[in-house]
């Protein structure tokens, strides 16, 4: 068997759909004996786990899936092995640049919180 790392996209439609377009790009671990299997489960985990619910203003939510839009095979499950590649760019680096410092804040606030509260 070989693990594969593939992109499962969903659609999130409120109420009638007359808003900014949103999209749920989740990476999933997968593992199957090849790519076309890879794909087959992939698609069948996305199409499982669309969902429709109420919020909280009484409108339909939905999680349409769209598709399954990249599909990589991971060559090795070693401690530091690269999963996923994305080249952002931006009009403005400095912005871009807070954004990940804030986010790293985040994570690490969350964790020191988390650590606290098992004390």
């Amino acid at each position: 068997m070989n693990w594969f790392l593939a992109k499962i996209v969903y659609r999130i439609v409120c109420g009638d759909g007359d808003h900014t377009a949103q999209f749920d790009e989740q990476l999933r671990l997968i593992e199957a004996a090849d790519e076309k299997s890879a794909f087959a489960k992939a698609t069948a985990i996305g199409a499982q786990e669309q969902e429709m619910f109420m919020n909280q203003q009484k409108k339909l939510v939905q999680w349409q899936f769209v598709n399954v839009c990249e599909l990589y095979k991971i060559s090795a499950l070693i401690d530091g092995a690269e999963l996923y590649s994305r080249i952002h760019e931006t009009d403005n680096a400095e912005q871009y640049i807070e954004l990940v410092n804030k986010k790293a804040a985040h994570i690490q606030q969350s964790s020191v919180h988390k650590y606290l509260q098992l004390l």
